[in-house]
């Protein structure tokens, strides 16, 4: 596990016998760790009551009509209930305290979900691709008619699904990626009902594997917006909409912090990001008072309430050693082997040490 996976700073270079460690701080303040269970999941079963019911239905019809854009279709939505189970068992795992080596518990389970969601999406619109394709160079006979109803009822069902998925929590990427595959899928099932109709109206049969190929665009976006958002929180990316050389030069410029460097902004997982930061004070300020503002500003503004900081007076006056020396008319940071890039008072931030 990385150290921002820690939220502690680990300096091998020699910051002498200073430790401070009555400066550390730990702000949790509100964390809301976890999606809202009873209610959330009463929803999430309702929308896959509803999904799974007219899916088995629909591959009987889809098997009857001869229609690929039925039997897609029903392919979305497999994906978008498999997507709702992993949701419901991530909703589990992820209320289990921490325990052992898992100091943040199970709170990724749902981002693995969410990647092999992702993934399976993909992969059935390869294969969906393939056969609508091969469907245009040799289209066979499809009942139109079938064609029609069978999505006229989707699109109902899909509205239904996405009016209960919409009362739950969509903090959760697993409950928010389920209820925009359902809206694709409304998209989908109105993609094969004007195949249906073009059907019926003309007997142009090719319409049924060019809505195939509609459903598989649909499939392919999902999947990657997915495996994309699911792979920053694996690689520990700052959350989208916090760039962290912004959130460095703003936590330098409040009163009384001399440097900040070591910053790691990442997520738990979805919905709950976090932060740590080695913090230098200038010499007769109070620590406790600079970690509390920063704590603040992180909740008000970032929405981050879990922040580990390392809080030390830095040694800027020559006749006095805190073991923490920083030269402000100097270009190079307090650190030599630092994480990133070292922040300072109204100044561009400093590159990290050689």
């Amino acid at each position: 596990m990385s150290s921002s996976d820690t939220g502690h700073q680990d300096h091998d270079h020699d910051h002498g016998e200073h430790g401070h460690e009555e400066h550390a701080g730990h702000g949790h303040a509100g964390h809301g760790h976890g999606v809202s269970a009873d209610a959330d999941r009463r929803w999430l079963t309702l929308a896959l009551s509803l999904i799974g019911v007219f899916m088995a239905g629909e591959v009987v019809v889809g098997l009857i009509a001869r229609s690929l854009a039925l039997l897609s279709d029903a392919a979305h939505m497999l994906t978008d209930a498999g997507a709702i189970v992993l949701a419901l068992v991530a909703m589990r795992l992820a209320a289990r305290p921490p325990k052992g080596g898992f100091t943040f518990g199970l709170k990724r389970a749902e981002i693995l979900s969410a990647q092999a969601n992702g993934l399976t999406m993909i992969l059935l619109g390869l294969w969906l691709g393939v056969e609508a394709v091969r469907r245009l160079v040799d289209p066979p006979e499809v009942a139109g008619g079938l064609v029609l109803v069978t999505a006229l009822a989707g699109i109902v069902v899909n509205l239904a699904a996405a009016w209960a998925m919409s009362k739950a929590n969509r903090s959760s990427l697993n409950v928010e990626g389920a209820f925009q595959h359902i809206l694709n899928d409304l998209f989908a099932f109105v993609a094969t009902a004007v195949a249906g109709v073009i059907m019926v109206l003309t007997g142009f049969t090719r319409a049924d594997p060019i809505a195939t190929l509609v459903v598989v665009a649909l499939m392919f976006k999902a999947g990657y917006e997915l495996i994309r958002a699911s792979g920053r929180i694996f690689l520990e990316a700052a959350p989208t909409g916090i760039d962290p050389p912004a959130l460095g030069t703003r936590l330098a410029g409040m009163p009384d912090v001399v440097e900040v460097h070591d910053l790691h902004v990442w997520e738990i997982t979805s919905g709950q990001p976090a932060m740590s930061a080695h913090v230098l004070v200038a010499e007769g300020r109070d620590c406790h008072a600079v970690r509390a503002g920063i704590e603040e500003l992180l909740r008000r503004e970032y929405k981050i309430t879990h922040s580990t900081l390392q809080v030390d007076h830095a040694d800027t006056d020559p006749t006095v050693s805190t073991g923490y020396e920083v030269s402000l008319d100097g270009p190079d940071p307090h650190c030599e082997d630092s994480h990133g890039a070292s922040y300072r008072p109204s100044a561009a931030p400093a590159a990290p040490g050689a």
